[in-house]
């Protein structure tokens, strides 16, 4: 401000004015600093306080009726319908219902609300709610093979001529170290020739089988509530076998309260 009072008096106003956000920001500081910390400190002090509320709150009576807590696993094991005893697998499809022994397993866990948890251990299943009824399981099949048909050299009485997949192609599996490794995890030495051969010949042609149950799912979770299945009254919770007949299982875990 003092080197503008040398020159003219308008150039020393004009000087002097661009001056002015400069000293109106120095003036106003330290109120805002003080307006700030206090809000900071009363900030602070609520955060500290609302802790102490929150553990303070007692449980509410919804809490309370929910008793006591459940989470329990079962595997489900299936027989197929339609499987001969010592049958190989077909890569029939099939539609199993599930409801039966999942409201078994309810009842007798004593579970009054929750959830039921239901999975497929197997890649070539799927789980999916739907009606049960035996024509409806025959259009699940002519539908889905239409939709992803088997391999031309599947073993499936429904294979297409020209059709061809790649995981079919089991002289060229395992495809590099990170699945030959899983092989080897899952008790076969293929680092030994004829052990490899071995597990080759029993690898089945289902490319299919696999991309279909992508599709469908692998599982489905069912509310619970006053000791009943939330599901409509056709609907079922039901595997589907895309590779069968053959011996399937089931994962179901119940969480909820008694």
């Amino acid at each position: 401000i003092h080197r503008c009072i040398g020159t003219s008096h308008a150039s020393s106003l004009a000087n002097m004015m661009s001056y002015f956000p400069l000293i109106l920001f120095i003036a106003i500081l330290p109120i805002s600093g003080r307006a700030f910390s206090s809000h900071s400190r009363h900030a602070r002090s609520m955060t500290r306080r609302t802790p102490s509320r929150l553990h303070d709150t007692p449980p509410s009576a919804a809490d309370a009726a929910l008793g006591r807590p459940i989470c329990t696993y079962q595997t489900v094991t299936l027989q197929p319908s339609g499987m001969d005893e010592g049958e190989p697998p077909r890569q029939a499809v099939s539609v199993e219902d599930l409801t039966p022994q999942i409201q078994s397993f309810l009842s007798s866990s004593g579970m009054r609300n929750g959830v039921i948890h239901v999975i497929s251990r197997h890649t070539t299943t799927a789980i999916i709610i739907n009606e049960r009824e035996s024509r409806l399981a025959q259009d699940v099949e002519e539908f889905f093979l239409r939709v992803c048909p088997p391999d031309e050299r599947s073993s499936s009485e429904k294979r297409v001529e020209g059709v061809r997949y790649l995981h079919n192609d089991i002289d060229q599996r395992p495809d590099g170290e990170e699945e030959a490794q899983r092989c080897r995890e899952n008790g076969w030495d293929i680092d030994d020739t004829e052990a490899l051969q071995k597990w080759r010949d029993q690898e089945p042609i289902n490319a299919h089988s696999h991309l279909i149950s992508m599709g469908l799912g692998s599982s489905e979770c069912i509310p619970v509530v006053d000791g009943e299945m939330v599901i409509g009254q056709w609907q079922s919770v039901l595997m589907v076998d895309l590779d069968g007949p053959r011996t399937r299982t089931v994962g179901v875990q119940l969480m909820g309260y008694e």
